[in-house]
């Protein structure tokens, strides 16, 4: 009877945590985003005005708008490159676990890093112009970084460039399994290697698009510290998020209440894309 006991005590801080620290702030911040608050909680019951208000914002339309520039580049390059790695692997190369760990290494980098990384990388001051022109290519320019209409490009390469190599590993996983019989009998029929992927091993690999899709859109939604280490948000408003409009409603422009909303349809755009997901897992684990 008290080993049954000790498990479930173990874990019970650990529960006890979770429930407080996370589900707790989170119906607080659904709570918070139908008062008055501003800059500190206030109970004052004020409706659904913060989120009017919120939708008639132009910095949110701004914030949206760069999201979906983002998100859409963000998912299908590193969905398109990270297939490309698995498929250049998977064809039995030398050195394969050591192409796996180079492609997979900048996974393990925070996006903290990998920000201020790319920051220095791509300043024309410091990084990639500044070393051409050393070079002697004294006209070549890389302004990016610098530029309103192209900043959200630079924060599409540096969120590629840390998670292709993650994509990279699921397709791999999902290529070692394919039925090898199938891809035999096409051999011997005389299909060609791009008849044979695409159709035979790619429509295979249908729950791994499903798989990378899901956690990638997640991740472009939530996206923060990668922005606010690379370009601050900026220039202007040009790389805003709505991750980044919540903070500076929340806690610069003292609109708790319009931040807390913005919070709350990031919750219901991850959870719209997140919980399908997993409710069809489940049934295919309930039913299988």
């Amino acid at each position: 009877m008290k080993s049954g006991y000790l498990p479930k005590l173990l874990f019970s801080p650990s529960v006890f945590l979770v429930l407080v620290c996370v589900y707790g702030y989170i119906m607080f911040t659904i709570y918070l985003s139908f008062t008055t608050s501003t800059m500190l909680p206030t109970t004052e019951w004020a409706g659904t005005a913060a989120y009017a208000r919120l939708l008639g914002l132009e910095n949110w339309q701004v914030s949206l708008s760069n999201l979906a520039t983002f998100a859409s580049l963000y998912i299908l390059i590193a969905m398109a490159m990270g297939l490309g790695l698995a498929i250049l692997i998977d064809q039995k190369i030398r050195s394969e676990s050591l192409f796996r760990s180079i492609f997979l290494y900048p996974m393990a980098l925070s996006f903290i890093v990998t920000g201020t990384a790319w920051k220095w990388l791509l300043d024309p001051g410091v990084g990639l112009e500044r070393s051409i022109h050393l070079l002697g290519w004294e006209s070549f320019s890389f302004t990016w970084i610098k530029d309103s209409e192209m900043a959200i490009y630079c924060v599409v390469i540096a969120a590629v460039w840390q998670t292709s190599g993650f994509v990279m590993a699921m397709f791999l996983a999902g290529l070692r399994g394919v039925d090898t019989e199938q891809v035999n009998a096409a051999k011997v029929d005389g299909a060609k290697t791009w008849q044979i992927y695409l159709r035979i091993i790619l429509p295979q690999l249908g729950p791994v698009f499903v798989s990378a899709f899901v956690i990638l859109a997640h991740m472009a939604i939530k996206s923060y510290d990668l922005v606010i280490a690379l370009t601050n948000g900026g220039p202007g408003r040009s790389t805003w998020l709505p991750s980044v409009f919540m903070y500076q409603y929340t806690f610069t422009r003292n609109e708790m209440a319009v931040g807390a909303a913005s919070s709350v349809l990031m919750l219901v755009a991850i959870g719209a894309v997140v919980l399908p997901y997993l409710f069809s897992e489940m049934r295919k684990v309930k039913n299988g």
